[in-house]
């Protein structure tokens, strides 16, 4: 081997040995084998040697570099081991045996209040679901009488991802596969569609104490023959009575939403300021809580049900605001914080 290629063998012997982290064998690395390395450059000196001598001398450089690439993926091996041996003695002793602090977590209020609600309906004999967070426009919007262009898409400023999809906006997205799901059963067997599907939604929203880009609904839904307004307040009015433990004070007034008619915006009336007005009602006293109504009949022909034959109610409960209601949260901005002081002090009081 040529005398030159030996002696630069010779130092990255020398070098590689005395690397001791990860990050000095990078630079070893980029000495020898990289585009401007040491190695590399022996092959610059070759146009000055004859064919037969350029045969030899590539030869062994190749061999030069085949060795130490071998001896830097080694060397490599073996100080990853060192680094991960090092964090895990770094680490403080603890006793895997001793019994988990459950004191050190609890769980966050719109997890709470969307436990407690989902429980209430199955009591009722309603089905939970979940639907996906990224939807189609299909989904979200024609489904539930929203069609292109449509001005009511203007009441939502939506967050559209490059492929087409969106971010869901409203539970609502989830409302025709639901009645497609148990449309079947409703025909054939006469069984009532009763579902809610809880999730988060998204909007690109101004924030303020009472209003957020990243928020909790609860999609509910009850199809059946001869389903009435009275039937969507009994169970609104159960379901608040059973969270807050006491009578509710309710309003219902009218409201335009695309996918129920007639449509209705169920109001509470405040229960951080009792019905005095505050920044988080916007000083009226009242909090909207629950926009409802009666499945519009386009959205029950587009599930594959009859509106000639079946009726049904819907509701898109703020969850998000039901649980600033149930434990006196003044700015819905704490919820999304991460504030584990904040958080904290909510524990389950089931």
């Amino acid at each position: 081997m040529n005398d030159k290629i030996l002696k630069l063998k010779e130092e990255f012997e020398s070098e590689i040995e005395k690397a001791s982290c990860l990050a000095d064998l990078d630079k070893i690395r980029v000495a020898y084998l990289g585009k401007k390395g040491n190695i590399t450059a022996l092959l610059k000196g070759m146009k000055e040697l004859s064919n037969e001598e350029r045969k030899t001398f590539g030869a062994d450089v190749n061999k030069l570099k085949a060795f130490a690439s071998e001896k830097i993926d080694e060397k490599n091996k073996e100080l990853a081991e060192k680094e991960i041996a090092q964090e895990i003695a770094a680490m403080p002793e603890f006793d895997i045996t001793a019994p988990a602090n459950l004191d050190r977590g609890s769980y966050h209020p719109i997890t709470l209040v969307q436990r407690q609600c989902e429980a209430i309906f199955r009591s009722m004999g309603f089905n939970v679901e979940d639907y996906s967070e990224v939807v189609t426009d299909y989904e979200c919007f024609e489904s539930v009488n929203i069609p292109k262009h449509h001005p009511a898409r203007d009441m939502q400023d939506t967050y559209y991802l490059e492929n087409g999809q969106l971010l869901k906006s409203q539970t609502s997205a989830a409302q025709n596969a639901i009645l497609r799901k148990y449309s079947k059963d409703l025909i054939e067997n006469g069984r009532p569609i009763k579902a809610i599907f809880p999730g988060r939604c998204f909007r690109n929203e101004a924030t303020d104490a009472c209003h957020e880009n990243t928020f909790f609904q609860m999609e509910g839904v009850m199809v059946d023959k001869d389903i009435s307004i009275s039937n969507l307040i009994y169970f609104m009015e159960t379901m608040l009575s059973e969270v807050f433990r006491k009578e509710i004070k309710v309003r219902l007034r009218p409201g335009f939403f695309p996918f129920v008619e007639p449509g209705f915006e169920l109001d509470i009336s405040c229960l951080i300021c009792g019905g005095t007005g505050c920044p988080s009602c916007k000083h009226s006293g009242w909090l909207e809580l629950c926009p409802c109504g009666m499945i519009h009949p386009n959205v029950l022909r587009e599930g594959g049900i009859d509106p000639e034959k079946y009726t049904g109610f819907a509701f898109g409960l703020g969850l998000t605001r039901l649980a600033m209601m149930k434990y006196g949260i003044k700015d819905i901005r704490d919820l999304n914080s991460g504030s584990l002081k904040a958080l904290s002090q909510f524990t389950d009081d089931e």
